[in-house]
C-alpha cells in the first residue's frame, strides 16, 4: 500500500509540472484511447477482464440463429458512450436512456422488457472497466506528454 502511495505522489508532482490546458488536452486524448477500448470489447462481446458474456436467452418465439445483430452495437456509438476531460479527470459515461440500460445490463438488475410487460433479470455483462490494454494505453499517454 505504501508503494501505491508513492507512485501515486511521484505521479502527482509530474502532472502539476503540466499547464492546465495541456493537461485537459492528455486526458482528453486518454478518455478517447480508454473509449476505443471499451468500444472494442463491446465489439467483441466480452468484459473488461477478457471472459465472455452469456449470450442471449432463446425463447419459444426465436429461432436459432434468427439474432439479427449483436448485443449493443448502438449503445458503443459516439452518440451514446461520450468521452469528457477537463483539467482534473476524464470520464467514459453512457448517455441518457442509454445510461439505463447499460446499468442494467452491466450490474445484472432487473428490469421491463416494455411499459407492461413482466420484469426480467438480466445476465451481468460488463460493459465498462479497467484492464491490463487501459493501463497500458493511459501509462504511455503519461508518458508521452511528460516526455514532452
Amino acid at each position: 500500500m505504501a508503494e501505491l502511495q508513492t507512485v501515486e505522489d511521484w505521479l502527482a508532482a509530474l502532472l502539476g509540472q503540466l499547464e492546465p490546458g495541456q493537461r485537459t488536452k492528455m486526458l482528453r486524448e486518454v478518455a478517447r484511447d480508454v473509449r476505443r477500448i471499451q468500444q472494442a470489447n463491446i465489439t467483441a462481446q466480452r468484459s473488461p477482464d477478457g471472459s465472455g458474456w452469456e449470450p442471449r436467452r432463446m425463447t419459444a418465439r426465436t429461432k436459432q440463429g434468427r439474432v439479427k445483430r449483436r448485443m449493443f452495437t448502438k449503445l458503443k456509438t459516439a452518440k451514446f458512450l461520450k468521452s469528457k476531460a477537463n483539467t482534473n479527470e476524464a470520464e467514459i459515461t453512457f448517455t441518457g436512456r442509454a445510461q439505463r440500460i447499460a446499468r442494467v445490463h452491466h450490474y445484472g438488475l432487473r428490469d421491463r422488457i416494455n411499459r407492461r410487460g413482466d420484469e426480467v433479470k438480466y445476465a451481468a455483462r460488463p460493459l465498462l472497466g479497467v484492464n491490463g490494454d487501459v493501463e497500458a494505453s493511459v501509462r504511455e499517454a503519461l508518458m508521452r506528454w511528460l516526455a514532452e
